[in-house]
């Protein structure tokens, strides 16, 4: 019996045919690679176009990379430590000691985040040839390694820019800061880890090589001008140039965190300048309190276990005054240690009601604004530094600074450390 020929499935046809398709297109792309090449290596030289630096490359651009991704990755965890004291959902714990703990992380969320300026300005000059290559869409793949660069590169600047225009507290713009950078910070770290994820073989590669590799070139295609000029600036030299611009960017804001170092941080709006020792991100003026704060009808209402009592800032001078060095940090990254002298808390609050427990609601004078009312979590309310400031390195609270009295805990972002109280009150 003569055997039957059987015909492929449809299913084998068709993928036969994407198979030869895309084995075509491979091999026209390589050969319109190599044509493009070819013609600028004539251009190069004949002087027409300057040659392309051999310090631009994936040697350069993996090294740096590294450092960058390092620099937003700590940048972006300490962003979201910050958000979410600030913001805490139900299953997050921030502690109460040591108390200069938020003044390191959010210091060090501004360093990086200063840091990764000039790293991202290398890593782009480094990889920019690439970028701008022929074709500029190509495949399916291509387009979509070429989106999702678009998408790093612009969330990346978008965190970088807004970053340092709260730094210097400029808001040109009508979103609220705080909720679209902490949206925005997703967006750029997760599309820094799909980067990545691509990108591993070509990284681990140009790792595996050492940063000064031999450039093999065709004598008959690279003349002696083009090949001074892909010599004029070598791989290490950019290196390093990135890694000391990195550092010295880092020591321009500083030294709003690091005392010792605020004489090198000459872009620091925060220096530790202003009335008593201490920067003021909003002055009783701006908060509309100049009135009511020095009211003599003043009483600062404390409620507790369904008791409450009112208080005149006498009353409170009169009850055991403890003195706590803690710093304010705010959220801008500056922190500045100082002497905090009025009546802890959690005595204050057991003059009320001695069997009080649970979370406090702190009221400022204030009408409005974003931080009127804050929440302090009982593990800080019962902490022996967490005190109603009276006093400010030796002398009485300035007006600016939350006089008649304010609240003042350890690892607490400053807009969270209200002034000017009205009312507390146990949850």
């Amino acid at each position: 019996m003569r055997a039957v020929k059987q015909r492929p499935a449809p299913v084998k046809r068709k993928a036969d045919a994407m198979r030869r398709w895309f084995d075509s297109a491979n091999r026209r792309r390589a050969a319109a690679k190599e044509r493009i090449a070819e013609v600028e290596r004539r251009l190069a030289a004949s002087g027409r176009i300057p040659a392309i630096s051999a310090a631009r490359g994936p040697e350069v651009a993996s090294r740096v990379g590294i450092a960058l991704g390092i620099a937003i990755t700590i940048c972006f965890a300490t962003g979201l430590i910050s958000h979410w004291i600030q913001h805490p959902p139900s299953w997050f714990y921030w502690p109460a000691n040591p108390p200069w703990l938020y003044r390191v992380t959010q210091g060090t969320h501004v360093i990086t985040g200063v840091m990764s300026i000039p790293l991202l300005l290398v890593k782009l000059w480094s990889v920019m040839p690439k970028l701008i290559e022929r074709p500029v869409v190509g495949s399916l793949l291509r387009l979509l390694e070429r989106g999702s660069i678009l998408v790093l590169v612009g969330a990346v600047v978008f965190q970088l820019t807004t970053g340092l225009f709260n730094i210097a507290q400029f808001y040109p713009w009508k979103f609220f800061f705080t909720s679209t950078h902490y949206a925005m910070a997703y967006v750029a770290f997760g599309a820094l880890m799909v980067h990545l994820a691509v990108k591993l073989p070509v990284v681990r590669e140009a790792l595996s090589r050492p940063v000064e590799r031999a450039e093999p070139q065709a004598a008959d295609t690279v003349d002696e001008t083009e090949s001074s000029e892909r010599q004029r600036i070598s791989r290490r030299t950019v290196l390093g140039v990135a890694g000391v611009s990195a550092v010295v960017a880092g020591l321009t804001v500083a030294g709003q965190s690091v005392p010792w170092l605020r004489g090198l941080s000459v872009l620091a709006p925060r220096s530790g300048k202003g009335p008593q020792a201490l920067p003021v991100n909003r002055t009783s003026a701006a908060a509309g309190v100049r009135t009511s704060a020095i009211d003599p009808a003043y009483r600062l209402t404390v409620s507790a276990g369904g008791r409450t009592r009112t208080l005149t800032r006498a009353d409170l001078l009169a009850m055991p005054q403890t003195t706590a060095v803690l710093p304010i940090a705010c959220v801008e990254g500056w922190s500045v240690s100082a002497h905090w002298t009025g009546v802890r808390l959690r005595e204050l609050l057991a003059a009320a009601h001695p069997g009080w427990d649970g979370d406090v609601r702190f009221t400022s004078l204030e009408t409005g604004g974003l931080y009127r009312v804050t929440v302090l979590p009982r593990r800080h309310a019962v902490d022996a530094q967490t005190l109603v400031a009276l006093a400010l390195n030796g002398e009485a609270l300035d007006l600016d600074h939350g006089y008649p009295c304010r609240l003042i805990a350890p690892t607490r972002p400053g807009v969270l450390q209200t002034k000017w109280l009205s009312r507390i009150e146990v949850l």
